[in-house]
C-alpha cells in the first residue's frame, strides 16, 4: 500500500515537470523565431558573395584607375 501510494505521489510530481519542460520549450522556440536569426549555413552563404563581390570591386578599381592612366596620356 505505500509502495502504491509513493508511486502515485512519484506521478504526481513528474506531471508538473513535464508540463514545465513543455512550456518552457514551446517559449523558447518562440523567442528564437521573433530574433530574426540564420543559420550558421546561411552566413556562411553570405561571406562568400560577400568576399565575391569585394574581389569584383578590388578588380574593377584596377581597371578604372588602369582607364584614367590611359585618358591622361
Amino acid at each position: 500500500m505505500i509502495e502504491a501510494l509513493l508511486q502515485a505521489i512519484l506521478e504526481q510530481v513528474d506531471q508538473p515537470k513535464k508540463d514545465l519542460e513543455h512550456n518552457l520549450r514551446a517559449l523558447l522556440n518562440e523567442a528564437v523565431t521573433k530574433m530574426d536569426l540564420v543559420s550558421r549555413e546561411e552566413l556562411e552563404r553570405q561571406q562568400t558573395a560577400l568576399n565575391s563581390a569585394n574581389q569584383k570591386l578590388i578588380a574593377l578599381q584596377e581597371q578604372v584607375k588602369t582607364l584614367e592612366t590611359l585618358l591622361q596620356k
